[in-house]
């Protein structure tokens, strides 16, 4: 009988889970999900945290197949000539292939005073830290919301709904991704919550105290709690691992998803660049990249040529409190247009993605191979050969 394919997705988040779900269709693969966290984190729903309105934790039982072997543990380096994930316990976990889905995270903010000062929540444990700070603040005292992306205007209408006085400084627009016809409509649900909206290039914060938030127009806000919600970044274990990465950290990939260094290293998610052209960091895309990553293994498994990825946007859903939401419509390529859903209907389609997401995982454990994505982008290779000048054809390195 002829040895496994060992399988190593390293994060389990969305994309990862996704990915050891599906990679679970063969029966000569033994497939090990790698996370810092015993439970997974339903991450969209990390707003809710902040009001104390739900809880975005969900038993990896009820999602993981029963296949996967579940190893809580952080990995500290890929050691990609060994064919190993060296772990924070000291142990290490060999594969013969190597999911990257480590996700994303709050960017450091290099303002003075931020990291002391604000609280970020872009993960599971930032969002709890946050949480008995608001409890034991006075129910009058100013909150501050930096950042007006899709988190933070989530973060200020919750917290508005409350009954907390939230400022949302924008340090630019309002939602940046939105079209200006939508930015208005949240704007006035934004308002009818009490949340003041600071926008303009003057609203960007240069600096970040116990008890105040200051801006580039010399405006000083008063601010009991300052929440910082912009920008993202992605850890930096494939950088520390002697990997090509973006910008960012990202790790660089053709447009198979397989890394530009190791034919054996494929990346899914927020954490991956392909053709050095990322697609917008969002659970939207994570689901399609961590199945397209299962598949790009399976196929080498197979001695097949992998496809390349084909990843479309319908839009974006904003929570504005718990009885609305906006559903800003866009084309496949992820640009946005004048169409949107609002009010109760919209935040009837934002609850259903919180159910929809978990569904889509866990069908995919009960039923590897079976999840497909609707939304394709036909003018991505478009872009990807604009960009780098020659078709993108997939490289294939010998293995």
């Amino acid at each position: 009988m002829s040895e496994k394919t060992a399988v190593v997705v390293v994060g389990g988040g969305y994309a990862g889970v996704m990915a050891a779900n599906r990679l679970t269709q063969r029966d000569d693969v033994t497939v090990t999900l790698v996370n810092p966290r015993p439970a997974f984190v339903h991450r969209i729903r990390l707003h809710q945290v902040v009001s104390g309105s739900d809880d975005p934790v969900v038993d990896y039982r009820e999602i993981l197949a029963d296949g996967v072997r579940l190893v809580v543990d952080i990995a500290t380096r890929i050691d990609a000539a060994g064919r190993s994930v060296r772990l924070a316990s000291g142990d290490a976990v060999g594969y013969d292939y190597l999911i990257y889905a480590v996700g994303s995270g709050s960017a450091d903010p290099q303002v003075p005073g931020a990291s002391e000062f604000a609280y970020p929540i872009a993960t599971l444990e930032e969002a709890q830290r946050l949480r008995p700070v608001l409890d034991t603040a006075y129910a009058t005292a100013a909150v501050t919301v930096v950042g007006a992306g899709m988190l933070g205007i989530e973060a200020a209408a919750e917290l508005a709904e409350v009954g907390r006085t939230v400022t949302l400084v924008c340090g630019g627009v309002l939602g940046p991704y939105l079209h200006p016809r939508v930015r208005r409509s949240v704007a006035r649900r934004l308002a009818k919550l009490g949340v003041t909206v600071l926008e303009g290039p003057g609203t960007k914060v240069t600096a970040v105290t116990g008890d105040a938030v200051r801006l580039g127009d010399g405006r000083e806000l008063p601010s009991a709690v300052t929440i910082w919600t912009a920008g993202f970044g992605v850890p930096d274990l494939a950088a520390r691992s002697g990997l090509g990465t973006d910008a960012l950290g990202r790790l660089l990939t053709d447009e198979t998803l397989t890394s530009v260094d190791d034919v054996r290293i494929i990346a899914a998610g927020d954490s991956a660049a392909p053709s050095d052209l990322p697609l917008r960091m969002s659970c939207q895309s994570a689901g399609p990249l961590g199945a397209h990553a299962a598949d790009t293994v399976l196929a080498r498994i197979a001695g097949e040529q992998p496809a390349l990825i084909n990843v479309g946007f319908f839009g974006l859903c904003v929570s504005l409190g718990s009885r609305a939401a906006t559903v800003q419509l866009a084309s496949r390529d992820d640009t946005a247009n004048g169409f949107s859903l609002g009010g109760r209907l919209g935040a009837k389609i934002k609850h259903s993605s919180y159910t929809g997401l978990v569904k889509h995982l866990a069908d995919e454990g009960r039923k590897p191979g079976s999840y497909t994505w609707a939304f394709k982008d036909g003018k991505r290779q478009r872009s990807v050969r604009a960009k780098h000048g020659q078709a993108p054809a997939a490289a294939e390195r010998a293995v």
